[in-house]
């Protein structure tokens, strides 16, 4: 790749009103700022820019100023380090003092702020994020990033043993941005220093271990970097459940969604290498500090029942009512995968398919009924309250989802048993 490298005529985001004038604003004074990272990163990789980040030679109390006399809105919302979030009519901007680390413990660091470029490309994590563009577009690159661009290669600046010493977390990360960015296998000595390093992960929050881990698992095929993952040893460090039960199945769930165009989904990616066992799934939702929402799913997926092709539509419609819509869909998206990726070898895999492609449809489809026949019917018509009355409920219920839950509310009272009413 060339050294005169300009992303201007690829990248709207670049042209866009809004930066251009952070530009003005913050290019003043003998002070300079240039967009570094993702948005670089992305735009020579020719895939979708979502945040753009600043770094600037201005101490963050310039940084304010200058965006106040600019008429922008500055939120120190990490000033300590450096970074001020500058609002632009509307849109947020992080914008961060050039630095470097002076004291780090695995964690988190100290930092010195400072004027010089190398210095804070050299302090970041890879080559392809510490790449800077100026507000015309030009590309500086100070740690070979342009040429690993070009390879596809994720490597740490610098010593990779160092890198991960800062701060743990890029052991992670570098298993996430090869997720994304990198082909092949990785860099071998960010492999070995990740293989050699990761018990320092034991020092991390739960909190961004499960961050990391969701980034990765919503790549466009993790699988890869899973594999490297499981073989330095890493995955059983953040993910011991995936241990004896294996990553295979995830292959064949990246292609059903490539193939059928499902959305990519990290928690249904996550069920695919992970035991349906729901105490282990409750103990890991604990584990990782996931949202209530997050470990629900898990758990619901690993109590409802293994889904066989040959089920019927009533019985479909009885694990719904029963259990979970999301996780008997869940489930039928797993077995349908699997199922797929047999298919070319097996006649028999073909069918099931097909079958589990029907299934799926079906309860996609299906919205539960509810139960028509509610504790006060019963009190109106005589029923004593007591564990009787819950019994009787259960009778009707029952009698209900046999008919294909089709009775309705007169039909099942017709159907109590009113030689037990007064037990």
């Amino acid at each position: 790749m060339s050294e005169a490298v300009n992303i201007s005529d690829k990248a709207d985001w670049l042209r866009a009103d809004r930066l251009q004038a952070l530009f003005s604003a913050l290019n003043r004074e003998g002070g300079e700022a240039r967009v570094v990272g993702g948005a670089v990163r992305n735009t020579l990789l020719g895939t979708t820019v979502s945040d753009v980040d600043l770094a600037t030679t201005h101490l963050p109390q310039e940084t304010v100023r200058l965006a106040k006399e600019a008429g922008f809105k500055p939120v120190p919302t990490g000033i300590e380090h450096g970074t001020v979030t500058v609002v632009v009519k509307g849109q947020p901007f992080e914008v961060t003092t050039l630095r470097k680390d002076v004291e780090t413990d695995g964690r988190r660091a100290k930092v010195a702020f400072g004027t010089d470029w190398q210095t804070d490309a050299e302090r970041r994590d890879f080559t392809i994020n510490a790449l800077y563009a100026k507000a015309d577009g030009t590309v500086v690159d100070y740690v070979g990033g342009l040429d690993d661009i070009e390879t596809h290669t994720l490597r740490f600046i610098g010593d990779a043993e160092a890198r991960i010493r800062e701060d743990y977390l890029r052991i992670l990360r570098f298993f996430r941005f090869f997720a994304w960015y990198g082909s092949g296998r990785p860099e071998a000595d960010g492999l070995r220093a990740s293989a050699r390093l990761k018990d320092g992960l034991q020092q991390l929050s739960a909190e961004r271990v499960w961050a990391e881990l969701k980034k990765l698992l919503c790549a466009p095929d993790p699988s890869r970097a899973l594999l490297w993952m499981r073989q330095a040893g890493v995955l059983t460090l953040v993910l011991p459940e995936s241990e004896k039960w294996g990553i295979d199945a995830i292959h064949g769930l990246v292609r059903a969604e490539s193939d059928l165009g499902w959305e990519v989904d990290f928690l249904l990616r996550l069920e695919s290498i992970v035991p349906p066992d729901a105490v282990r799934m409750e103990a890991m939702g604990k584990r990782l500090k996931m949202s209530n929402a997050e470990r629900a799913r898990m758990e619901a997926w690993a109590r409802a029942d293994a889904i066989k092709p040959e089920l019927s539509e009533h019985a479909l419609k009885t694990l719904i009512y029963r259990g979970s819509k999301q996780a008997v869909a869940d489930r039928i998206r797993l077995a349908y995968a699997a199922a797929r990726n047999e298919a070319a070898a097996s006649d028999e895999a073909m069918i099931r398919a097909g079958a589990y492609a029907r299934l799926l449809e079906f309860a996609q489809a299906h919205e539960a009924p509810v139960f028509p026949v509610t504790g006060g019917d019963l009190l109106q018509l005589g029923v004593k309250k007591g564990p009787g009355l819950g019994k009787m409920l259960r009778s009707l219920e029952t009698i209900w989802i046999d008919s294909g839950f089709n009775l309705d509310r007169a039909t099942l009272l017709d159907k109590l048993d009113y030689d037990k009413m007064s037990d």
